[in-house]
């Protein structure tokens, strides 16, 4: 890179327009930037560092935008800086103007102009500058590719800040790490430390998941094999794990089996006696049976002896009854015409007892007449009847109109309180249809935003890939202009060779008298002769073939490497300088936000359809609360006229009513008397005839009694038996019978009498022997079940803790390698034993490139006194790597950088940063860098070493390089003749250029 021109208008203490020509002071190699403290030579650098990134160096980068802006600078002129430059090959022109406010156009006030920012190329071929881009993104993405570097490198290489180095050579080894971190973009190997130690702790979250699940086996196993298992104290992610529970389960399942063998064999032994006890509880509850029965026969058979008195008596008591049944009809009759008669006598009396006592003592005609009378009197308050069916009638309706109104009341009562919460209920619906509506807009404006993300996305993974095709493409077309080189060189070789040799050529067509092509001479007295290495016109034309070969192969690679440059130039517009993972990081959020946009807008519809729905409860309520209001006016006047017509009904009721309490109780006496009386009339007429129909029974049954046999009816009575009673009477003389044939068969049974005959059986204890086998029976089948499923159950826990060691297996060593991995690149590791993160393992690398690269100018600044060494060694506690120390030649031993003095310090530290910049440009794609400024610190220097610094500087012009020193040191003004000198004065600086043509 080098600068050819420079132009500042109202640009930092630049009120004006000024200009600074770089290749009249690159001419001289060395030139100097000097004036005043305030003047503005640092404004200088910060023009270049804005004209090329858009921003300001180190600390400055808050001077950004309108504070640009020059105080001293008229209204209307706005701030602008325009930097030419030669890049990669390319002649290219910056030109910058940030936001600025300016009066407006029309009318008052102020108004700001948005940043302006164009890019040229200069066409040598055509002669003109030619319009690449418009656009801050873009330009700022092919100025930063071209460059190979990012703002921060550029300020430190380029700018070099002696202040900045001047630190970095007493700062310890974190500083030293952020510094070289910034400058050679170690963040993808920080990214690879966090990247395994995040695979390492989800390795061990799987591998302790993994023995959380085989311990939870384990213990399962445990609890099922009780004391046959021993589980040692081990926890997820212990070693041996693994082995220890397979080995427990094993001897476990082991003592399970021969335990389920032994509770087989108990289990045969207790069903045998199990089965011999059944069958002698069986045998004795059947001679227990026997001689049950014998004893039982006995006994019938004495109680029959006992009863046979009683049995004579019952035959004879049969007898009789079968004479007296011919006198039994007699008997019905008569008792039938009795009964009718006490029953009559009693409704009788039961129905004068009824009457009141003027017809207490009447007869039957008497009564009748009483009777026609009443019911008259019932005719006659049948309207009675109706008026109070009316009055019912309007307490009934008066009642409707108290709970109609007081259903009214509550209608009010909801209606009022639900409409006193509207305002509240309405708000907070609104609020979420509002909310919902939002998120429907900021899902439209995300939707909106998702494809430019992707295409930047996709820009970049595809910038990615050219930077890498640029390189290559770029060493094509290098080494295609190299070939064209030399095929150029060797054909003009060729030609000169047969220029050389020409006269030969044409003295070979020569002829005696034959005038000569060259001279005309017709005599060729001496032609010149071929010598040995002759090139003729063939060769040549060969070699010319084989240049224009070479030519237009470079010409195709200049071609693709355009390409390629342009189709990396429009990834880089379109992905700007946002890392890939970054932009993929961002698209994943915003397609996050996008979905989550999605769901609080899907809402809307609810939140609307509610929304409505309450506004149609509200108009239902207020219609409610109306047609309320309207029934409230209609019962007052439907409540006076009921009260008019029950006021008439009322008075003609109590005329009605008498000394009754109501029209009905007054009917309800009289329906009552006159039932009473017609039945008292009719019971005394029943009465009558059943006292006549009782005297004619009498003499009937006399006669009947006398031809049975029996001295009086009462006495045939006495022996005649009812349906029940002949029967019970038939069922025990019938029942004695059976009884006593039924026993003598049981006596004369073989088997009864012969168990009779043995002891008594015991079946119970035969049954508490039955049971205590079943007992043990059932013990030995559940200690079998139990023992059968503790090793079923033990088999299945076992296999799946073998699965789960065999799935485990690949885990282990997948987390065993990435831990060793992690522990190695973080510095934790035994085999580190430098204790190096790998962030630190490549920057040392670095430190060492940019250590020996300083070396070489730090000796001949301080006449081969000092050399910087990179250190390994750790400090304290501690981690190693960054370490950095200068070995002095007279004393022959190390020491720390901090130990120079303030000259010492500085030319040190200016090595320091002319060999990081060449470290750096190696880094950056081996972009030459032609135009470097040192700022100030010569003023600690003596004058040999500065003499010394000066030479190295100069020295840097034999790599074609112009070095720019930024100081008010007076003595550099005499040491160096081409400057640049910055004026102070009170309407702003200006600059001016000495010592160049």
């Amino acid at each position: 890179m080098r600068l050819h021109r420079l132009d500042i208008t109202a640009f930092g203490p630049f009120g004006g327009s000024q200009t600074v020509d770089f290749d009249a002071l690159s001419a001289a190699g060395l030139f100097l930037l000097h004036g005043p403290t305030g003047a503005g030579k640092t404004s200088v650098l910060d023009a270049v560092a804005y004209a090329l990134y858009g921003s300001v160096p180190g600390a400055r980068q808050s001077s950004q935008g309108m504070t640009l802006r020059s105080d001293h600078a008229a209204p209307g002129t706005r701030t602008e800086v325009r930097l030419e430059l030669t890049v990669a090959g390319r002649r290219l022109e910056i030109t910058r103007q940030p936001p600025w406010e300016r009066p407006k156009l029309r009318g008052k006030g102020m108004t700001v102009d948005k940043a302006q920012t164009w890019l040229r190329e200069y066409d040598a071929q055509a002669g003109v500058w030619k319009d690449l881009s418009r656009s801050h993104q873009e330009i700022g993405a092919e100025v930063e590719q071209l460059l190979g570097m990012s703002r921060e490198q550029f300020c430190q290489v380029v700018l070099l800040p002696q202040g900045d180095f001047a630190r970095f050579l007493r700062a310890d080894a974190e500083a030293r790490g952020r510094l070289l971190g910034r400058l050679f973009d170690t963040q993808r190997f920080a990214d690879v430390e966090k990247r395994l130690a995040e695979r390492r702790r989800a390795a061990e979250a799987r591998v302790r998941e993994g023995d959380t699940a085989l311990l939870a086996d384990a213990h399962r196993m445990q609890q099922e094999a009780g004391d046959a298992m021993e589980l040692p104290e081990l926890a997820p992610g212990d070693p041996g794990l693994a082995e220890a529970v397979l080995g427990a389960a094993a001897v476990a399942r082991s003592t399970a089996r021969e335990r389920l063998t032994v509770a087989h064999c108990r289990l045969s032994a207790a069903e045998s006696a199990h089965a011999a006890a059944r069958r002698a509880l069986e045998e004795a509850r059947e001679l227990a049976r026997l001689q049950s029965r014998f004893a039982e026969a006995r006994q019938r058979a004495e109680r029959l002896q006992e009863r046979a008195g009683a049995h004579r008596e019952a035959q004879q008591r049969m007898e009789r009854a079968r004479k007296a049944e011919a006198v039994a009809p007699a008997l019905e009759l008569r008792e039938a015409a009795e009964t009718e008669h006490r029953r009559a006598a009693a409704a009788e009396a039961h129905a004068r007892a009824l009457l009141p006592a003027p017809h207490a003592d009447a007869d039957a005609s008497g009564l009748a007449a009483a009777a026609r009378r009443a019911a008259e009197e019932l005719g006659g308050l049948d309207a009675a009847r109706r008026a109070e069916r009316r009055l019912a009638e309007l307490a009934a309706e008066r009642a409707g109109l108290d709970r109609q109104e007081r259903a009214d009341d509550d209608v009010l009562r909801e209606a009022d309180a639900w409409l006193a919460d509207w305002d509240t209920l309405r708000a907070a619906l609104q609020t979420r249809v509002d909310s919902a509506q939002e998120a429907a807009t900021r899902a439209e404006q995300l939707a909106v935003q998702r494809a430019p993300m992707q295409r930047r996305l996709d820009a970049a993974r595809t910038r990615d890939r050219l930077t890498a095709d640029l390189a290559q493409a770029r060493q094509h077309a290098q080494a295609a202009r190299q070939r064209a080189l030399d095929a150029r060189a060797h054909w003009l070789d060729l030609k000169e060779q047969r220029l050389s040799g020409i006269a030969a050529e044409l003295a070979a067509h020569l002829t005696d008298g034959e005038p000569c092509a060259v001279c005309g001479a017709t005599e060729h007295p001496a032609p010149a002769r071929k010598v040995a290495g002759h090139v003729d016109r063939e060769t040549e034309d060969r070699a010319l073939a084989a240049y224009q070969r070479a030519e237009e192969q470079h010409s195709e690679d200049e071609r693709r490497l355009g390409a390629v440059r342009e189709a990396l130039a429009a990834a880089t517009a379109e992905a700007g300088d946002t890392p890939t993972d970054r932009l993929a990081a961002e698209a994943g959020e915003l397609e996050r936000e996008y979905a989550r946009a999605r769901r609080e807008a899907s809402a809307l519809h609810a939140a609307q359809e509610e929304l409505r729905r309450a506004e149609q409860e509200r108009e239902q309520r207020l219609a409610d609360r109306q047609q309320a209001a309207v029934r409230a006016a209609s019962r007052l006047t439907r409540r006076d006229t009921l009260e008019r017509e029950q006021t008439s009904l009322e008075a003609e009721l109590a005329q009605a009513r008498g000394d009754a309490d109501s029209v009905a109780a007054r009917a309800a006496q009289l329906e009552r008397r006159a039932a009473r009386l017609t039945d008292a009339a009719d019971a005394v007429r029943a009465a009558e005839d059943a006292a006549q129909r009782l005297k004619d029974a009498d003499a009937r049954l006399a006669d009947a009694a006398y031809r049975a046999g029996f001295d009086t009816p009462q006495a045939a009575a006495a022996a005649l038996l009812d349906p029940a009673a002949h029967r019970a009477l038939q069922h025990r003389l019938d029942a004695w019978q059976q009884e006593e044939a039924a026993v003598r068969a049981v006596l004369a049974e073989a088997g009864t009498a012969a168990a009779a005959q043995q002891p008594p059986a015991d079946p119970a204890a035969a049954e508490r022997a039955e049971a205590e086998a079943e007992r043990r029976l059932r013990e030995a089948a559940s200690a079998r079940d139990a023992a059968a499923r503790c090793c079923a159950e033990l088999d299945r826990l076992s296999a799946r803790a073998a699965e789960a060691v065999r799935r485990l297996g690949p885990l282990r060593e997948e987390y065993d390698r990435v831990a060793r991995l992690a522990a190695l690149t973080a510095g934790t590791s035994a085999d580190n034993e430098r204790r190096m993160r790998l962030e630190s393992y490549v920057l040392a690398a670095r430190l060492e490139q940019v250590a020996a690269a300083a070396t070489v100018r730090l000796q001949r600044m301080s006449s081969g006194r000092y050399t910087l060494v990179h250190s390994d060694d750790r400090t304290g506690r501690g981690r190693s790597g960054l370490g950095l120390h200068v070995v002095d030649a007279w004393t022959g031993r190390e020491r720390d950088t901090a130990t120079l003095s303030g000259g010492e310090t500085f030319f040190a530290s200016l090595a320091l940063a002319l060999g990081l910049a060449d470290v750096v440009t190696d880094e950056a794609g081996g972009v030459r860098l032609d135009t470097l400024f040192i700022d100030e610190g010569f003023g600690s220097l003596d004058d040999q070493t500065l003499d010394e610094v000066l030479d190295v500087l100069d020295s840097l012009r034999e790599r074609d390089r112009s070095v720019g020193i930024v100081s008010h040191v007076p003595d550099l003004r005499r040491r160096v003749h081409a400057q640049l000198e910055v004026i102070k004065t009170r309407s702003g600086s200006t600059l001016r250029q000495r010592g160049v043509t």
